[in-house]
């Protein structure tokens, strides 16, 4: 048995110095290899990247949530005088209205949001502000690192009170804890209660949310008290009326629009059934305006998913192809290495070697090239993932499973590609290939 051993053992290192021996023959045979192991690394790592912006997508706009946004209001240039109107986009009513109808709304919340600036003693930003409710945290999987969130006494005394992004609180408070101390937003002051954690940016078509890394959130009704945004009117439009600054100005003090509303859905309940109620009841009450959009991140999800594993399958499928030419570059140099070491091989087989240890041989430098290259081609795709990282600004993750499925696929191929022409040379006859020159 130790014998056998030994014999197979010389007929492996055999392989190994006629590898060695032509370096550069070598290293090009297994180009092949190495670029398309590289390329399947790259293109898992890209797919495992875009299938976790998926899922944090999914945790920030909530699975069983159904998001209305209101449009911005088109620009027109025949509108002139004052006059009661009825605003652009949804409002607190619209909320009212969903809340008394829809009895599968399980939570509502809804967003007013403003630019504007924000500052400390220690510094300064521009920031989103959000104005909302306590049900926020819920429906959008709010998490905090410091402090608590809105209450519903908070709305109703109209406190100044805020929660900071992970973003503002390195801008405004550095290192310090933010914890009680004061934040003036525009001219008003207010008090941290709460520091959120650092979130994935919700960028999902109709349904993209502010960002809460920059963002601060204070109570829904102390934005909408103490944050008056001015419209311009239009005679053109009727509707309900709102308190002037001036009988003179074209401009009111809007306290009933807002930016969003989230709705999540009971389980029971289906989603697209459940949207197109909403959609209907506000387009009735908004007389056919179409001033806002319904939205249902998880099917936009799943679209996106969908694009995505097209993506990776036509990906995959090139990187194959790169494998493929790899393994058939493999065979062709184990033939012509086959046909300029037909003496060698008659010798070896006089001197005593099986058929089975010439397979061994020429198998083991198929082996040899194909493990190599894929080892090489581990650290290519790693790299290409670092390229496209930083240029691309994709996100790339660079899994266990996508490396051993890449070097298994490459050792594989080396072995299936390398078998035919060590068969080729194994059954050559004795004494045609001693008279081979």
């Amino acid at each position: 048995m130790s014998l056998s051993f030994a014999k197979y053992r010389e007929a492996i290192s055999i392989a190994y110095q006629s590898l060695t021996l032509h370096k550069t023959r070598s290293f090009l045979t297994m180009l092949g290899i190495v670029f398309g192991v590289g390329a399947v690394i790259a293109m898992l790592s890209i797919g495992e990247g875009a299938r976790q912006e998926s899922l944090e997508q999914i945790e920030v706009l909530g699975v069983r949530n159904i998001i209305i946004r209101s449009l911005p209001e088109p620009k027109t240039e025949d509108e002139e005088g004052p006059g009661s109107v009825r605003p652009h986009g949804i409002s607190l009513k619209d909320v009212d209205a969903i809340r008394s109808i829809c009895t599968f709304a399980e939570q509502i919340t809804v967003n007013w949001e403003s630019d504007v600036e924000a500052r400390t003693y220690q510094g300064s930003a521009s920031i989103k502000l959000i104005g909302t409710t306590p049900e926020h945290e819920d429906i959008f999987n709010i998490r905090l690192t410091d402090g608590d969130f809105l209450t519903d006494h908070h709305l109703s005394a109209t406190s100044n009170v805020c929660l900071i992004g992970s973003e503002v609180k390195k801008e405004l408070f550095g290192f310090a804890n933010p914890l009680r101390k004061l934040v003036k937003i525009e001219d008003q002051w207010f008090t941290v209660i709460g520091v959120m954690a650092a979130k994935t940016e919700a960028l999902t078509g109709d349904a993209t949310l502010p960002s809460l890394n920059s963002g601060i959130i204070i109570p829904l009704t102390t934005a909408m008290a103490k944050f008056p945004r001015e419209i311009t009117t239009s005679a053109s439009r009727m509707g309900r009326r709102f308190r002037f600054r001036n009988q003179a100005d074209n401009e009111y003090l809007d306290r009933s629009t807002i930016d969003l509303i989230a709705v999540r859905i009971d389980e029971g309940t289906d989603i697209t059934e459940a949207a197109s109620i909403i959609s209907r009841l506000l387009s009735m009450r908004h007389g056919d305006q179409h001033d806002f959009t319904v939205t249902i991140p998880e099917q936009l999800i799943e679209q996106s998913q969908k694009t995505q594993s097209i993506f990776n399958i036509v990906m995959g499928a090139i990187a194959g192809i790169s494998l493929l030419v790899g393994g058939i570059g493999i065979m062709n140099i184990m033939l012509a290495s086959v046909l300029e070491r037909t003496r060698e091989i008659g010798v070896r087989r006089a001197l005593g070697a099986t058929r089975a240890m010439i397979v061994t041989q020429f198998l083991a430098e198929a082996g040899m090239l194909s493990v190599l290259g894929g080892l090489i081609g581990i650290f290519l795709g790693w790299a290409l993932t670092e390229v496209i990282s930083a240029y691309a600004e994709w996100r790339t993750i660079v899994s266990l499973w996508s490396i051993m499925l890449a070097f298994s696929v490459a050792a594989a191929t080396g072995i299936l590609f390398g078998y035919y022409p060590a068969k080729r040379a194994a059954e050559k006859d004795v004494i045609e290939a001693l008279r081979y020159e």
